[in-house]
């Protein structure tokens, strides 16, 4: 019997008519599907015509269904990967499948197609010659607040999915830190009967949020415009310094706040240097002392 393949099938994230001619033959023609979630992907399958065989691969059970697909691999079956929607290992499962399938010397092959990654990209009307990834934001504000610190000075476009409940306070944590003139996108209902595209910058896209009963419904992915370069005169070595020495003393917003003073550099970029490089706080700093103001 011939070696077995692991297939990553991008399936459409809203239009069936989405799914290519080619994922639908590697659907048909395999032994085995690994669904993130069986229900969904078995109403596809259906709608589709197709009878394989599903098994679920989520977060919570990969690791320990990895040894059975690679058995099946062994065997010389083929398995296809899917996920909900969209292109597998993109915010969802099939990392441990896929390097392991690999380590063993399977072949892994792609079948690709719709992500709303691109998707959003395509109509956001925002620089696309580079682009950054962040999948979902932290849920809890404090750490939300932290991780979009770190990235206000990120040059490249920056894409995120979020749910749609959080998506006001998103916009809320995004306008604070990366500023309210910040041009964005929010893309809901990608290739759904409902799709919409907002524009504007992070201020009137949370005014809208308030406003538009609809913003706070279906599956949301936003795209943010990366920062401008940051204006000259900014002593690099002085504020990475500055960061070190301050951090070892100081709760973090208040280090950021002294060291940008100093340097000459954004508030912003040097919260994210100093988060960044893994400086540490102050010992024996209480616990509020250490969240960025």
């Amino acid at each position: 019997m011939g070696r077995g393949r692991l297939q990553v099938v991008a399936t459409p994230i809203g239009n069936l008519a989405d799914l290519s001619e080619r994922a639908r033959t590697a659907l048909a023609g395999a032994d085995l599907v690994a669904a993130e979630d069986t229900r969904h992907t078995a109403a596809l399958l259906k709608a589709t015509g197709i009878a394989t065989r599903l098994v679920s691969l989520h977060e919570h059970n990969e690791s320990q269904r990895v040894p059975e697909l690679l058995a099946r691999l062994a065997a010389g079956e083929t398995v296809a990967l899917v996920s909900d929607a969209g292109t597998p290992l993109l915010s969802d499962p099939g990392f441990e499948l896929v390097r392991r399938v690999a380590q063993a010397g399977y072949e892994v092959q792609v079948i690709p197609g719709p992500s709303a990654i691109t998707a959003a990209l395509a109509v956001a009307g925002l620089p696309t010659d580079r682009f950054c990834f962040e999948g979902f934001p932290p849920s809890r504000a404090q750490e939300r607040r932290t991780a979009f610190a770190a990235l206000a000075q990120e040059p490249r476009t920056l894409v995120f999915f979020e749910a749609p409940h959080r998506i006001i306070a998103t916009l809320t944590d995004l306008a604070a830190e990366f500023g309210a003139e910040r041009l964005a996108v929010v893309a809901r209902e990608l290739t759904k009967v409902h799709e919409t595209v907002y524009r504007g910058t992070l201020e009137e896209l949370l005014a809208r949020a308030q406003t538009d009963k609809n913003f706070q419904r279906g599956e949301v992915t936003l795209v943010v415009h990366g920062a401008a370069p940051a204006a000259g005169g900014v002593d690099e070595q002085l504020l990475r310094r500055a960061v070190e020495l301050l951090a070892k003393e100081l709760p973090p917003g208040r280090a950021a706040a002294i060291a940008a003073a100093l340097s000459g550099a954004p508030r912003a970029l040097a919260y994210a240097l100093l988060t960044r490089g893994g400086a540490g706080s102050r010992p024996g700093a209480p616990p509020d002392e250490e969240e960025a103001p």
